[in-house]
């Protein structure tokens, strides 16, 4: 007798215009109550497949079932009136809005609704699965995490039973993630099926129940977790083996690149967001910097690159050619005009990184318009970079012209890696530089890192992934509620050592408060 599945997808494919093919006859299937992994390198048409699944695109060719039933899903609103919801990657939700009128938000209804039953029914959902969240706080107020769970909570109230998650753990703590995975089971012994698009290999072997890998927009296979390895996962997903170790040369030759001197930063509730910071930052070294999110991680990068104002302190940046250069006295613009020699990039890649409209050519000309004569800027060296940058990092675009918006997200980071490595620099501050890209990617992005090292540059690496610092950092700065809570060997400490000067600042904090 033939299964019945909670979503069958059969010879899907998907084109965008006449040279991308997103998806070629791809065919999978999810079971009823099972969690399954998606898994594949950036651009292999992981997203772009779901989406069909969610009403965003209508595939081309092919069929979808949805509980043994062929159905046709041409917007999102036939995919929620089949019981199926999206939480995609980037959140889309009103920031002064609350949970509960975000959660509601669209939904057919009397024109004076009944909030006090609106907030019953959704904390009945938060009851039932253990989630953390108030009805009633808006979103602004929100943690990453907090935000995430609106937006499951808001499929859920809307009667789904088949879930799919984009990066689901992306900008999530270890902590967090653990709290996640206990709702996801949860779930799962409710009969929910749920897919999880993800590059996190070990959070795959602990939550799925099965794993079905993409590789170049066609279907490779689909395996039990219980019989994979991190090995095996990432031979499938690229196509042959791939070293998973991490090359970290030993310091050589170390100068001194950046001084920060007991800077602070205004924040909220009469918290400081920076509070008293002092380190140093070596030409020839990886420095990692740790803590839980929003612990001053963002304003430590943007106060060094004239982003953020300083409210007291200072920052002076060592140049090759022995100056020293006040940087606090300083913006952003101000900087680049003296031609200091660094490069940042930053945590937000679409809306401070890259023009989303423009291309890589486009991109690659921000760095330099400036130094244009005339009206007219030459798109001569931009495109011949952006041509460099597209064959090294391997970044799949139609062409050099294509909006880099229409790019998956893990191509998008290694056009902007590779745009700000290119510029030369003596500081190269990265803030999650892998976060959404597949684990080759990502080793390629660890050995670009390793290089500028070796070329004498000073790195300042933020990264969520504690096993990544260890591996690639010399040395781990941790900031704990904006102070630093020490800095360590990553070659000697522990994962555990950091992970207890992540909080252990915490209740200082809420003395000072």
């Amino acid at each position: 007798m033939d299964q019945t599945y909670a979503i069958e997808l059969k010879n899907i494919t998907k084109r965008f215009g006449k040279k991308v093919v997103a998806n070629k006859s791809v065919s999978l299937n999810v079971k009823q109550g099972e969690i399954l992994s998606l898994l594949g390198e950036n651009g292999s048409g992981k997203t772009t497949l779901m989406n069909m699944i969610s009403g965003i695109y209508f595939p081309d060719e092919g069929q979808i079932f949805v509980n043994g039933k062929e159905v046709f899903i041409r917007s999102p609103k036939d995919s929620f009136d089949l019981g199926i919801g999206m939480i995609h990657q980037h959140f889309k939700l009103i920031d002064v809005m609350t949970a509960a009128e975000n959660i509601i938000l669209g939904l057919p209804g009397k024109a004076v609704l009944n909030m006090k039953k609106v907030h019953q029914e959704i904390q009945e959902l938060v009851d039932r699965y253990g989630f953390d969240l108030d009805p009633a706080q808006k979103i602004y107020n929100m943690s990453v995490s907090q935000k995430q769970t609106v937006e499951i909570v808001k499929v859920l109230y809307r009667g789904a039973n088949i879930l799919i998650l984009d990066e689901p753990t992306a900008v999530l703590t270890p902590q967090e993630v653990e709290k996640l995975f206990d709702v996801l089971r949860k779930m799962k012994e409710d009969g929910r099926s749920i897919i999880i698009i993800t590059h996190k290999l070990n959070e795959v072997l602990a939550i799925s129940d099965r794993v079905s890998i993409l590789r170049k927009g066609r279907y490779i296979g689909t395996l039990n977790t219980s019989e994979a390895t991190v090995s095996s996962l990432t031979e499938m997903m690229v196509g042959e083996k791939v070293s998973l170790d991490i090359n970290r040369p030993m310091p050589h030759d170390t100068k001194l690149r950046l001084s920060v001197n007991n800077i602070s930063c205004p924040g909220m509730d009469q918290l400081k967001s920076l509070d008293s910071i002092t380190f140093e930052a070596y030409g020839g070294e990886i420095l990692g910097v740790a803590g839980i999110s929003g612990s001053g991680q963002k304003e430590l990068l943007e106060s060094i690159a004239g982003l953020t104002r300083i409210s007291e302190g200072s920052i002076i940046f060592h140049s090759p050619e022995g100056e020293d250069i006040e940087l606090s006295k300083y913006d952003s613009v101000q900087i680049n005009r003296m031609g200091v020699r660094y490069s940042f990039v930053p945590e937000d890649r679409l809306g401070m990184g890259l023009v989303g409209s423009m291309g890589m050519t486009g991109n690659m000309m921000l760095r330099s318009f400036r130094n244009g004569r005339g009206p007219f800027t030459s798109t001569a060296e931009p495109r011949q970079l952006a041509e460099e940058i597209r064959e090294s990092l391997e970044v799949v675009t139609p062409n050099v012209n294509y909006p880099v918006r229409r790019l998956s997200g893990g191509n998008v980071q290694k056009i902007l890696v590779g745009r700000e490595i290119s510029s030369d620099p003596a500081l190269l501050m990265v803030a999650y530089p892998v976060r959404g890209l597949d684990i080759n990617s990502s080793y390629m992005i660890y050995n670009l890192l390793n290089e500028e090292k070796e070329k004498g540059v000073a790195v300042i690496c933020v990264a969520e992934d504690l096993d990544v610092l260890l591996e690639l950092c010399d040395r781990i700065l941790v900031l704990c509620g904006g102070r630093i809570s020490g800095i360590v060997d990553a070659r000697t400490t522990t994962k555990e050592e950091v992970g207890y000067l992540m909080t252990s600042h915490k209740k200082d904090r809420k003395e000072d408060a």
